[in-house]
C-alpha cells in the first residue's frame, strides 16, 4: 500500500499548484481520496475529499473557489489544483485514502510522505 505525492515547491501569492498523489491499484480502487495539509506548530487540517464512486467533493471553507480536488481511476491518482495560493496555503501537504466518506483524520487509512508548499508574500 503506497500513496506517493509530488508537485510541492515554491510560489509566489497568487500563483498556481498542481499537486499528484499516485495509488496502488489496490488502494485507489473503492478507496474515497482526501488531501490534508499541517502548517508549522499546528495539527494536520482536512483541505479536500472525493468520493471513489459518484466523484463527489467538499472542501474545507478557506479553499473554496481556489483549490478543485480531481481523480484519474485510470492512473490511480488524485490530484488538487490550487489557484489563487496565499501565504496562508504554506503547509505540507499529504494524501490519504480510506473507506469512510468523511473530513475527519481518523478515517483514512493509508497516508503519503507529504509535500511542501510554500507561498512566499
Amino acid at each position: 500500500v503506497q500513496l506517493v505525492e509530488s508537485g510541492g515547491g515554491l510560489v509566489q501569492a497568487g500563483g498556481s499548484l498542481r499537486l499528484s498523489c499516485a495509488a496502488s491499484e489496490r488502494t485507489f480502487s473503492r478507496n474515497h481520496m482526501g488531501w490534508f495539509r499541517q502548517a508549522p506548530g499546528k495539527e494536520r487540517a482536512f483541505v479536500a475529499r472525493i468520493n471513489w464512486s459518484s466523484g463527489t467533493t467538499y472542501y474545507t471553507d478557506s479553499v473554496k473557489g481556489r483549490f478543485t480536488i480531481s481523480r484519474d481511476n485510470a492512473k490511480s491518482t488524485v490530484y488538487l489544483q490550487m489557484n489563487s495560493l496565499k501565504p496562508e496555503d504554506t503547509a505540507v501537504y499529504y494524501c490519504a485514502a480510506g473507506l469512510i466518506w468523511t473530513s475527519s483524520r481518523s478515517g483514512y487509512d493509508y497516508w503519503g510522505q507529504g509535500t511542501q508548499v510554500s507561498v512566499s508574500s
